[in-house]
């Protein structure tokens, strides 16, 4: 794409090169006009229409050519090099040229003195101007063509950079849907874990006058472990599935107390307020307190940020 643009910008460079050159002679044939209109027609003459690179010049030197034609007393053939003229200075709206134009194109039709080296010199003039019009609708196609084949190339790369951007976006979910279902059979095997492990306990001690307490030892220890050793998972879990919501909330509130950021993961991880109260060990009219303030913390703290962390709670 880098490449691309810098062919571009040589090319508009190049081009301005090109329309800036004006030849001198010119300049030449204006000054000797008053002086000796037959040299300045000479001039004029000798130029070769094919160092005329824009339309500016190319009309510049028709209208100083029909003014060396009337100032020689001279009446050309037909009126092709001073339309030249008349045309461009129409058309770009130049008052002053184009009224000069229209009055040497009445003085040339009308005047009576025919010499055949001059007819033969114009139609000359006439015929390059022609190859001049062919030579340049061909420059202007081929630029034409060149502005499309960087316009196609450019198109190509930008789509080129999509795809790739696309098929990394691609992988990125993919790992992403791959590391999810990776947790949710973690959190799927510990579940079953436990069911298992609690229907063994009940199987081992129904009937007997221990079952009600050995199923509430075991459920007991099973908190317990949530509240220490599975702890460190659950964070993993809530980030995993709440798009890094931990870590937005530190970001915006690095100083929040332990207990309140452990309350905010069980919070995250949809448990009941009776849920909490047994992993926190406080009752359930606190547990409510504390989320009440909780969420005015948050609202303050983290949803200017990221407003979207409210909508879990």
């Amino acid at each position: 794409m880098r490449s691309l643009l810098h062919i571009v910008i040589l090319l508009v460079l190049a081009g301005c090169g090109v329309s800036a050159t004006r030849p001198a002679a010119l300049d030449e044939a204006r000054r000797l006009m008053t002086e000796d209109p037959g040299a300045a027609l000479e001039r004029l003459n000798a130029l070769d229409l094919a160092e005329l690179d824009d339309s500016a010049t190319m009309a510049e030197w028709a209208l100083l050519y029909s003014e060396a034609l009337v100032a020689n007393r001279l009446t050309a053939p037909n009126d092709t090099i001073v339309g030249i003229a008349i045309e461009y200075y129409g058309r770009h709206g130049r008052k002053q040229e184009l009224r000069k134009a229209s009055e040497l194109k009445a003085l040339i039709s009308g005047g009576d003195h025919r010499d055949e080296l001059a007819t033969a010199l114009y139609l000359q003039k006439e015929k390059e101007f022609f190859l001049y019009k062919e030579r340049s609708a061909r420059e202007l196609l081929m630029l034409a063509v060149l502005l499309v084949l960087v316009a196609a190339g450019a198109a190509m790369v930008w789509m080129r950079q999509r795809l790739r951007l696309k098929q990394a976006q691609n992988e990125a979910l993919m790992a992403e849907a791959s590391g999810l279902e990776s947790k949710l059979r973690e959190l799927l095997a510990g579940r079953f874990e436990l069911i298992d492990s609690l229907c063994q306990t009940y199987y081992e001690s129904q009937g007997t006058k221990a079952e009600r307490k050995a199923v509430v030892e075991m459920v007991k220890r099973e908190i317990e472990a949530v509240r220490t050793d599975s702890f460190p998972r659950m964070e993993q879990a809530v980030n995993d599935c709440r798009g890094n919501l931990l870590g937005k909330v530190k970001e915006c509130w690095p100083d929040i107390k332990p207990d309140d950021y452990r309350l905010l993961v069980y919070l995250a991880g949809s448990l009941s307020s009776r849920t909490i109260s047994l992993l926190l060990g406080e009752s359930v009219e606190v547990v409510y307190k504390r989320k009440s303030r909780l969420k005015a913390r948050l609202k303050e703290r983290v949803a200017p940020a990221f407003p979207a962390v409210m909508e879990v709670f």
